[in-house]
């Protein structure tokens, strides 16, 4: 672990530092949206609105503890490229079962929240029938595993911008703060538009797959998922605006 004395806060007053901590926040607060997504679909399954609001707090408060952590152990962090396993003549490091482990849990929370909404019930009711409701302390345990792999990732990049551990403890708690900000806003639009559920579930099995591919050991580039999402994004706002206008005209009409 290392020394909190041994920081050095005087590399933050530096043109370079600045330039590197805004770049370095900007980055982590980009890596941090596919947490976001999935701390809103998973908050919201919490029947009480003030629970949805805890859940959503606690899990980005305990994704920046997590990340600072990894931050504070850097030669951990390093070693998890290391061979750990062998399966098959293939290696498989420490990152790489974190990543997959992830990757395979997102797909299977993914994939049932989908069958759900394709059936036409809440997880809460099947055809009147009462299921058992979920806790927030299940769902609290949910968003640490999950926390993990993303605070992982987030880790590794951050150490691969910067040299300062100093910088990159700060831009993971200013990006863990705006999400907290953004956090709220982004679970009630996606829990309001049914379409926008599905298009952040079909998300999480985007990102599912791709830290599945990243565990087995083939890079993707992150652009591509990036762009991808950003794209959808844009075309599901026209068909949000599209559906309003055209209610719009309908009552109008009437």
């Amino acid at each position: 672990m290392l020394d909190l004395a041994s920081l050095d806060f005087a590399v933050l007053l530096t043109s370079h530092g600045i330039i590197a901590l805004l770049t370095l926040t900007a980055l982590e607060i980009v890596l941090g949206i596919d947490n976001i997504i999935f701390i809103s679909i998973i908050s919201n399954s919490l029947s009480v609105p003030a629970e949805q609001r805890k859940a959503r707090q606690m899990g980005l408060a305990l994704a920046m503890i997590t990340r600072v952590l990894l931050l504070l152990s850097l030669s951990w962090v390093m070693s998890l490229d290391k061979p750990f396993i062998t399966v098959l003549e293939h290696p498989f490091s420490g990152r790489d079962m974190v990543l997959l482990i992830g990757g395979l849990f997102l797909l299977y929370k993914a994939t049932v929240e989908i069958r759900a909404k394709v059936q036409g019930h809440d997880e809460e009711h099947s055809k009147g029938k009462k299921k058992k409701l979920r806790t927030l302390g299940g769902v609290i345990v949910q968003i640490i595993l999950i926390d993990i792999v993303f605070s992982l990732d987030s880790v590794i990049t951050a150490v691969g911008m910067s040299n300062e551990i100093v910088i990159m403890i700060l831009a993971v708690m200013i990006a863990v703060g705006v999400m907290m900000l953004a956090a709220g806003a982004i679970s009630s639009f996606v829990e309001k538009h049914a379409t926008v559920k599905m298009l952040a579930l079909a998300f999480l099995v985007m990102i599912g797959m791709a830290l599945v591919t990243e565990g087995m050991g083939e890079h993707i580039n992150k652009n591509y998922i990036y762009f991808a999402m950003g794209f959808s994004v844009m075309v599901e706002m026209l068909n949000l605006r599209m559906m309003r206008n055209r209610i719009l005209k309908d009552t109008e009409g009437n």
